[in-house]
C-alpha cells in the first residue's frame, strides 16, 4: 500500500485553510460583523471599522498569496524543473509575509482578548519576518537544508488564524468557556502548537536519515 506523502497532507491542509478563509470572509460574514461583535467596548470605541475591514482584507489577500507561494516552493518538482520560478515565488512569499505582518501590526491592538492576546501577535510580528529573512540568508549562502528548515518554521504561521478559530470553537462549544477566553486560549494554543509542529517536521522529515 502506498503511503500518503507529507507534501500531499500539506496541500490538503492548505486547501482547507484557503477554503475556510474564502467562505468565512466572503460568503458567511463578508463584513466580519460576527467577529467584530465580540470586540470589547473599549476597542469598538477606538477602532475605525471601515479602515479595520480594509486592512483585514489586505491582510487576508496577502496571507493567501503567501500560502500559495509557500506551498509551490515546497514542491520538489517545481524546484527541479523551474528554479527561476521557484526563486520568483520565494520573493513574492517574502513580500507577502511582510505585508501580512504590517497589517497584523495595525489590527493587533484591537484583538479579541485584549493585551493578554495582543502581545503574542506583536511578538509574532517580530519573529515571523526574522525567520523568513533568515531562510533567505541561508539560501544565499547555499545552505539548502538550513533554508528548508527555516522555511518550514516560517510557513507554519500561515495556519495561525485557522488554528486559532478551530481551538476557539472547541473550547467554546465543547468546554463551554466564554468566547473571549476561548479565543485567547486559541491564540496561545495555536502559536505554541505551530512552533512545535514545525520542529517536529524538521526533525522527523528533513533531518531524518534517508532510507536506502
Amino acid at each position: 500500500m502506498n503511503r500518503i506523502k507529507p507534501y500531499s497532507i500539506v496541500i490538503f491542509v492548505a486547501c482547507i485553510a484557503i477554503t475556510y478563509a474564502l467562505v468565512q470572509n466572503f460568503i458567511i460574514d463578508p463584513e466580519a460583523k460576527g467577529f467584530l461583535s465580540h470586540k470589547s467596548d473599549y476597542n469598538k470605541e477606538r477602532m475605525n471599522t471601515s479602515i479595520w475591514l480594509t486592512v483585514m482584507y489586505v491582510h487576508l489577500f496577502f496571507a493567501l498569496i503567501a500560502l500559495v507561494c509557500g506551498l509551490a516552493n515546497f514542491s520538489d518538482k517545481l524546484l527541479a524543473e523551474n528554479r527561476k520560478l521557484h526563486k520568483v515565488t520565494g520573493y513574492v512569499y517574502l513580500f507577502s509575509v511582510l505585508v501580512v505582518v504590517v497589517t497584523s501590526g495595525y489590527m493587533a491592538p484591537y484583538v479579541t482578548g485584549g493585551k493578554v492576546a495582543s502581545w503574542l501577535f506583536h511578538l509574532l510580528n517580530i519573529i515571523w519576518p526574522a525567520i523568513t529573512i533568515t531562510a533567505l540568508v541561508k539560501i544565499r549562502k547555499r545552505q539548502v537544508m538550513k533554508h528548508k528548515e527555516w522555511m518550514v518554521r516560517s510557513f507554519v504561521f500561515l495556519f495561525t488564524n485557522m488554528l486559532i478559530h478551530l481551538v476557539k470553537l472547541i473550547v467554546e462549544k465543547v468546554v463551554g468557556l466564554p468566547y473571549e477566553l476561548s479565543y485567547t486560549i486559541g491564540v496561545y494554543a495555536a502559536m505554541i502548537g505551530l512552533v512545535v509542529t514545525a520542529e517536529m517536521i524538521i526533525r522527523t522529515k528533513l533531518r531524518a536519515p534517508k532510507k536506502a
